[in-house]
């Protein structure tokens, strides 16, 4: 959500920042609500899951239809508070809504249709915040962004299908699809296509012309470690269901993406 603002140049302008934070906040909204709704959905199949079956609605802590009462306020609110901020910012907020009620009601049962659903939603979430501040969507912000949601959408489908084992299919349709072997290789891919594509992006005429410098490149190390690093736990752990989860525990990926941030803001600005 703060691509834009920060890749925009915008970083410093109060108006842009608090347009930035309020869209952020909507978002929080509309992806609670779906959530909800997808918890909702999932309830039966997280019963027979080891960690979500803790969630609120699958251990039966919250009710079905306070869970869906909330979800329908939320939504509301959600898409009510994108449309007073910006207009086409409101549109595109509407979209991803309509995208994920499909995602949760029948793509996600789709072998890598899934993926492919759940990157467009951050692509939309990268477009929308671009939007909200007011500059020009870059077409190397939305391709990372989602070749970055792809790596990790199938990281975590790899580690459903290691925690799951053969219970994984009833718990997630889509993984019949899947195989440990396919998502190593497709990952591999996905990991160099990434990297390929920031380092492009990086020394890209477009990128230069925009900050007046091609020193961006300095920040490929930081994205290449990170990426290592977070590989790194992922296998040696068999880790990956919570991406947040590695990024907020381990401090060397932590202080790698805490010094791309730093570099990227000193080149651009």
């Amino acid at each position: 959500m703060f691509a834009g603002v920060i890749f925009g140049g915008r970083l410093f302008d109060r108006r842009s920042l608090l347009a930035a934070c309020a869209a952020f906040v909507a978002f929080c909204v509309l992806s609670s609500a779906v959530y909800l709704v997808n918890d909702i959905i999932d309830r039966d199949a997280d019963r027979r899951h080891p960690f979500k079956s803790r969630r609120p609605i699958a251990s039966g802590q919250v009710h079905v239809g306070v869970a869906l009462a909330v979800a329908g306020i939320l939504g509301l609110a959600g898409l009510s508070f994108a449309t007073s901020l910006d207009m086409r910012f409101g549109v595109i907020t509407l979209l991803y809504v309509v995208l994920m009620a499909f995602y949760v009601s029948a793509l996600k049962h789709a072998v890598f249709v899934d993926v492919l659903a759940i990157s467009a939603g951050f692509v939309l979430r990268a477009w929308a915040g671009a939007e909200v501040v007011h500059v020009p969507v870059s077409r190397w912000l939305l391709i990372l962004t989602l070749l970055l949601a792809a790596l990790l959408s199938l990281i975590k489908r790899r580690a459903e299908l290691i925690a799951l084992a053969h219970e994984a299919v009833g718990h997630r349709p889509a993984l019949r699809g899947y195989s440990v072997t396919m998502l190593n290789r497709a990952i591999a891919v996905l990991t160099a296509s990434t990297l390929v594509a920031y380092g492009l992006y990086t020394v890209s005429p477009e990128t230069t012309a925009r900050f007046g410098t091609n020193g961006l490149l300095v920040t490929l190390p930081f994205a290449a470690f990170g990426i290592a690093r977070y590989l790194h736990l992922v296998y040696r752990g068999a880790g990956g269901s919570d991406p947040s989860e590695h990024l907020l525990s381990d401090l060397p990926l932590l202080g790698c993406v805490g010094l791309w941030v730093v570099a990227a803001i000193a080149v651009i600005y």
